[in-house]
């Protein structure tokens, strides 16, 4: 597999949100705007990109036995990292993505990654595989929170964009949790009719 497809796959062949269907907990929790979703999907792709880097360096030094602790010792670093930064330079994004930031360790696309590519591969296809895994994440996030943000608040980035009538009766159902499955789903269905007019 070459460099260009080993980074494309996160972003669109098999992104992990909307084919793989993995890490769907936070997408549909901190979607109700752009800002929030924008802020997971960077936090989560940091912990991605820099946990498959140091996995695939010490690939060979690590005990098959007790490969899994020392993934979770790695990637929750990473999120330690992330939510302290987190906390001093955006509290207010912090306060919304609350319980969320932690919870990036058990985060089913980080070690899912690194169990069946990192520990398999050379420094640089990890490198390409946590980025391309990190933008095709943060790619849905931003989508559905653009849908979420603009249908139930008539706001992009806290920006009115429809109107002051909108406004007064925006599409509530959209920023309460029903329609964030009903986002993923009409997104995901959008891709399996797409994928099959490619076949």
């Amino acid at each position: 597999m070459s460099k260009r497809e080993t980074f494309f796959r996160g972003v669109i062949k098999e992104n992990p949100v909307l084919i793989i269907m993995i890490g769907l907990c936070p997408v549909l929790a901190t979607t109700g705007t752009v800002r929030d979703a924008l802020g997971m999907g960077i936090a989560t792709s940091f912990v991605l990109f820099f946990s498959n880097i140091i996995i695939s360096m010490i690939r060979k030094c690590v005990p098959n036995e007790v490969r899994i602790p020392v993934f979770i010792i790695i990637i929750s670093t990473f999120v330690t990292i992330v939510d302290y930064f987190m906390q001093v330079f955006q509290p207010d994004l912090y306060r919304v993505l609350g319980v969320f930031v932690p919870l990036i360790v058990v985060n089913c696309i980080i070690l899912g990654r690194a169990e069946a590519f990192a520990q398999k591969n050379s420094v640089i296809d990890s490198t390409l595989d946590g980025l391309g895994m990190g933008i095709g994440f943060t790619l849905v996030l931003v989508v559905m929170g653009a849908i979420r943000e603009i249908l139930g608040h008539g706001t992009f980035l806290s920006h009115p964009i429809l109107g002051k009538g909108f406004a007064e009766f925006p599409v509530t159902f959209m920023i309460l949790p029903p329609g964030a499955f009903l986002v993923i789903a009409i997104l995901k269905g959008l891709i399996n009719r797409f994928s099959k007019k490619e076949l």
